[in-house]
């Protein structure tokens, strides 16, 4: 369709400036800038500032700027006004044009400008994907999903859809759509009946009905002026939920609303803490003196303004990639011609995505329609606007609200006389919560002990609260930074549902973000919690311990050495040389008893305290066997000594003894902790070598974590190939009552336990005061002695007072056996390799068969009852041999004809 047709009467309003233009040629601008027009009815000139800001911030990185261009329209809606002032803009060669806010007026400015390709941009909700124009606004489509996921987290059944005008009914459309058969009941109201601005009745209506779940959609006014005429007619209490689908929530007065205890969930494109955000919002402080945001989540940006100063983002990144050159133009009807490049330059500005330095996120076509882009689901709170949760197209939406920060400056912070607070306790941990074991029924309070328990009413007595203890599980619970959201213990105070908790809960930096603590009650640490060192089975031949290995060498040396002198002196001296036949007066050979043999045996009986049949002469010798003596007795004296302790005394050992031989998986031994706390989080978290090492190995030994401390000691218990890290304080309780553990090596870091209270608190002072006083007075010592070394205590101390010395028993003398056996079986074996010897000698001087005289003497030596033995017998196979000097006749003639000769 012609431009001129569809315009007639806006046509004959400029026909003056048409005639002036009329024949005339035009060429592109004559500057190398790209000019950009705005025509804008806001009569506060904040879009005018926002536009003028964009333009000056991107042309920091362009080579080819941008000019802007505004034209202030001077009434709302007014669109022969509105192009007029377009026409101007064609005239002095404009690349792109800002439409106004209003609707109409958008939309025929948009025909204009598509008729001479001019790129058109309009910050608005289009309800027709078909334009050619450039919108950064969300689509109907997605806002409807967007409110869809919302009213599903919320699970209604029933529900009041309340829209402005017949054009919403088209987020509706696309919201019915999503529910096919099983849809909720949804009434439907317009607020806008009487186009007066008056809602009453409508909200009159919906105080008297049933429903009390109200979705909104409408413009930024309409909504605005329905909430606050909802409070006049009494429903903006905590009976009612709103679901605001503008997108402009964050820039509503809801000062007023935020103690009303109303729900209230909306949606937004950009949080008021982005670096551009604050950037805009200081400028136009400076410039018109607007009040700059508080910390509430509120902001005076508006989504018109975000997207205007998106889409100059956008055009300056399309200039970077697509040389443009924009010409002047004329709007008369009696000229066609067209910005050159301009559906090119429009089409490309689509098919850029822009990840950041922009307001509203993530900017991405699909067609004519932004995608990509994500929503903060925002909730109205004591504190402001918080951000609750994140939609994205496709993904599922879940809340993740973060925990809630009370303003305790204006609640009652004085005395805590008659206040009664919840106190989660874990009874599954004593020393610090246990139920009381007795016939009886108790109930309340009576039914609990421990030192949590006992602290608590020492506590309440100085302070004059009351409490109701209640059971909060083995769960103390974790702060997720990710997701914003807390478990076990930590939840039940972050919601509100206890007051204060205690047990053995560490204090950490990472809980402190989402509650307080008091001043630690006990400090600790990180321990190893392991068997017992066990005695060590004593070794085959212990009665060497008494000696190192380097004395026994030297002592082996020294032995050798005196042996050899003893031979060289006995040798040397004349004194040592004795005559073998003391008949004889002058012998022709001199005999030395200091032979080796004897000197190695004189040395020996004297090691051995035996003596020996030697007896030294000369005084040299005499002098070396005396200094041996002398250092044999020494020597006898301290092996005796000792050897008394080392059969009697053993010494317990252990595979481990510190956090490194753990860390190394010396001898096998396993590790691991409670699945869940602080003792974990502190491997998670340490940056030192031997922790990083042990935490991957938790990590890939996920069955070694156990889910409380007594499953733990009971795994320990079970074998010595695995170790428990819990604090120390609870190892020192456990080492009371099971004799068989104990701590092993230093603790591996320094902490304490808390009373876990409300963030803010106001009483948290008064709770750390008090707890001075008692660990000044001794109390809290006196507490800690009393669970710990008394109640259920003393088993151990029995057993050890009863405990004797411990008597040898044969592993203790195994090895003294075995020595004996080994030298009483050698000297068999020599005893019979030498017999064997002597009697194959004889057998081969008599020339008889080795096995007749082996028999001989074999028979010999087995007739036990006869300790005599005949040299010469006519049996004895000795006597048939040749060698044999003489028979036994032979000998008996030769003894009488001796006798006769003598006579």
């Amino acid at each position: 369709m012609k431009f001129w047709l569809v315009f007639p009467t806006l046509l004959w309003s400029i026909g003056v400036q048409s005639q002036y233009y009329a024949g005339n040629s035009y060429s592109p601008a004559s500057n190398q800038a790209i000019r950009i027009g705005l025509i804008t009815d806001d009569a506060t000139e904040r879009i005018r500032r926002t536009f003028d800001h964009a333009i000056s911030v991107v042309n920091n990185e362009l080579s080819v700027p941008l000019v802007g261009e505004t034209h202030q329209m001077t009434s709302y809606g007014n669109s022969v006004e509105a192009f007029g002032q377009l026409c101007k803009l064609m005239q002095s060669g404009v690349g792109a044009v800002f439409g106004p806010s209003a609707k109409h007026t958008s939309a025929h400015l948009l025909n204009a400008c598509d008729s001479k390709d001019i790129p058109f941009i309009y910050p608005h909700l289009s309800w027709s994907s078909q334009t050619d124009g450039f919108n950064l606004h969300p689509h109907p489509e997605d806002i409807a999903n967007a409110l869809h996921d919302i009213i599903e987290q919320f699970q209604w059944s029933r529900y009041i859809f309340c829209y402005e005008s017949s054009e919403y009914l088209t987020i509706l459309d696309y919201l019915m759509s999503r529910y096919g058969r099983k849809s909720p009941v949804v009434k439907v109201l317009r607020f806008d009946l009487n186009l007066n601005g008056n809602y009453k009745s409508v909200l009159r209506r919906i105080r008297k009905s049933e429903d009390n779940r109200i979705v909104i959609v409408g413009s930024t006014e309409g909504v605005a002026e329905l909430l606050r005429q909802a409070q006049q007619v009494g429903i903006m209490n905590e009976d009612y939920t709103y679901i605001i689908g503008n997108l402009d929530l964050h820039t509503f007065e809801l000062e007023e609303y935020k103690h009303s205890e109303v729900n209230i969930t909306g949606l937004r494109m950009f949080s008021p803490d982005q670096e551009e955000v604050r950037n805009l919002v200081e400028l136009l402080h400076q410039e018109i003196g607007e009040s700059e945001s508080t910390n509430n989540g509120s902001s005076s940006i508006t989504l018109a303004m975000a997207l205007t100063y998106d889409a100059i983002r956008v055009i300056a990144e399309t200039t970077k990639h697509l040389p443009y050159q924009p010409q002047m133009l004329n709007c008369s009807e009696r000229h066609d011609n067209v910005q050159p490049d301009g559906s090119t330059f429009r089409n490309y500005m689509r098919s850029l995505e822009i990840k950041d330095k922009t307001m509203t996120g993530r900017v991405y076509f699909e067609g004519n329609r932004r995608k990509g882009f994500t929503f903060d689901v925002i909730e109205l709170q004591i504190g402001g606007l918080v951000k609750v949760g994140v939609w994205e197209d496709g993904k599922e939406f879940e809340f993740k609200r973060p925990p809630p920060v009370i303003n305790y400056n204006e609640l009652d912070d004085g005395s805590l006389v008659n206040k009664t607070f919840k106190v989660l306790i874990s009874v599954t941990t004593p020393p610090y919560a246990s139920l009381v074991t007795t016939f009886e029924t108790l109930i309340g309070n009576n039914q609990y002990q421990g030192y949590g328990v006992d602290l608590i009413k020492e506590l309440a007595d100085k302070l004059g609260f009351n409490f109701t203890f209640q059971d909060g599980g083995s769960e103390y619970g974790s702060f997720n930074k990710t997701t914003n959201t807390t478990t076990g213990m930590l939840k039940e105070i972050v919601e509100g549902r206890a007051d204060l908790a205690i047990s053995d809960l560490t204090i950490t930096s990472e809980r402190e973000e989402v509650i307080d603590f008091s001043i630690p009650f006990m400090n600790l640490g990180i321990a190893i919690l392991y068997v017992k060192a066990q005695k060590a089975p004593p070794a085959l031949f212990s009665f060497m311990d008494p000696f190192s290995k380097e004395v026994w060498l030297y002592l082996g040396i020294a032995y050798l050495g005196v042996s050899l002198c003893f031979f060289i002196l006995g040798r040397l001296s004349p004194t040592e040389w004795d005559n073998p036949y003391p008949c004889i007066e002058e012998p022709e050979e001199l005999e030395n008893q200091c032979s080796i043999n004897n000197s190695l045996w004189f040395t020996t009986g004297a090691l051995l305290q035996q003596g020996s049949e030697i007896a030294p002469k000369a005084l040299s010798v005499r002098t070396i066997s005396a200094i041996w003596w002398f250092f044999t007795l020494i020597m006898v004296s301290s092996y005796t000594a000792n050897l008394a302790a080392f059969l009697t005394i053993e010494y317990p050992t252990s595979p481990i003894n510190n956090v490194d031989d753990l860390a190394e998986n010396k001898d096998g031994v396993q590790y691991g902790a409670k699945r869940e706390g602080s003792t974990r989080n502190f491997f998670l978290t340490s940056e030192d070598p031997t922790y990083m090492k042990m935490n991957e190995y938790l990590m890939s030994h996920p069955e070694m974590l156990v889910a409380t401390n007594q499953e733990g000691v009971s795994k320990v218990e079970a074998g010595r190939d695995y170790a428990f890290l819990m604090e120390s304080t609870s190892i020192e309780y456990t080492m009371v009552r099971h004799c068989n553990l104990t701590k092993v090596g230093e603790a591996l870091d320094e902490k304490g336990y808390g009373i876990a209270m409300i963030k803010n608190w106001p009483y948290r002072d008064k709770f750390n005061n008090a707890l001075l006083e008692l660990q000044e007075q001794g109390v809290l010592a006196k507490l800690k002695n009393k669970w710990w070394n008394e109640v259920g205590a003393g088993v151990c101390s029995k057993k050890a007072t009863d405990d004797g010395p411990s008597e040898l028993g044969v592993d203790n003398l195994m090895g003294i056996y075995v020595v004996l056996g080994i030298g009483t079986i050698l000297s068999i074996l020599l005893s019979i390799m030498y017999w064997c010897i002597f009697v194959f000698k004889k057998a081969k001087f008599y020339e008889v068969r080795f096995c007749d005289a082996l028999v001989e003497e074999f028979l010999i030596v087995v007739r036990f009852s006869e300790n005599e033995r005949a040299l010469k017998s006519a049996q004895s196979v000795y006597s048939r041999s040749r060698n044999s000097s003489q028979s036994i006749e032979s000998l008996e003639t030769d003894s009488e004809e001796n006798i006769s000769r003598e006579d």
